[in-house]
Parts: C-alpha cells; sequence; structure tokens
C-alpha cells in the first residue's frame, strides 16, 4: 500500500514508465518509484530551508575571484567513430537519428 505523503504513486509511475517505454520487472519497479519519492522527499526538506532575500546569488558555495578561477576550456568536437553500432541498437532509426514516439502537447493555461 503506498504512503500517503509519496507524490509518485504506482499509477503514476507506470503511467511515466510507458512514457519513457522502459521494461521493468515489478521488483526493479518498485525500487525506482521508492528512490524517486526520496528524491523528491529530500527536495521538499530543501525547500523548506529558509533563505534570505538579501543573499546574493551564488554558482559556487565559495566565491572565486576572476584572478582564482580556472580557465574555460576551448570547445572541442570529437565525433564518435562508430555512431552506427549506437544507433543499430535502437528500435527505430531514420538516417542517423533515433525515431522516438510523440509526446501530446497541451497547453496550460
Amino acid at each position: 500500500m503506498p504512503n500517503p505523503e509519496e507524490q509518485i504513486t504506482p499509477e503514476v509511475f507506470d503511467h511515466l514508465v510507458g512514457l519513457a517505454a522502459l521494461d521493468l520487472r515489478a521488483d526493479e519497479a518498485e525500487y525506482l518509484r521508492r528512490e524517486l519519492n526520496s528524491q523528491l522527499a529530500a527536495v521538499s526538506e530543501l525547500e523548506a530551508i529558509e533563505i534570505p532575500d538579501d543573499l546574493p546569488l551564488a554558482a559556487h558555495g565559495v566565491p572565486y575571484p576572476p584572478e582564482r578561477r580556472q580557465a574555460l576550456r576551448p570547445d572541442r568536437h570529437d565525433p564518435f567513430e562508430n555512431s552506427g553500432a549506437i544507433l543499430k541498437q535502437g528500435p527505430q532509426t531514420d538516417e542517423s537519428c533515433f525515431v522516438v514516439p510523440d509526446i501530446p502537447h497541451t497547453d496550460l493555461e
């Protein structure tokens, strides 16, 4: 029986598994559903932490002045030599792309 505090019920999880086209055994599905609910509970705990409005935003826990920052790496394109082998693993391909089911979109108002 699901915990009433769980955000991802077995029904919601089954729907998500169907959308993702996953093939999970019952024990794998229950494990993953419990893990997802644990992660959502942890996020809820973090959301409950009060943060002062005047606290400056930070990308790191420690400020790094420009003279101490790592230099940015240059962008580099390294194509995979055998992409065809990866494409052969997909259930359906078109040219050099995987074909995925259409996801119905709804407008939010």
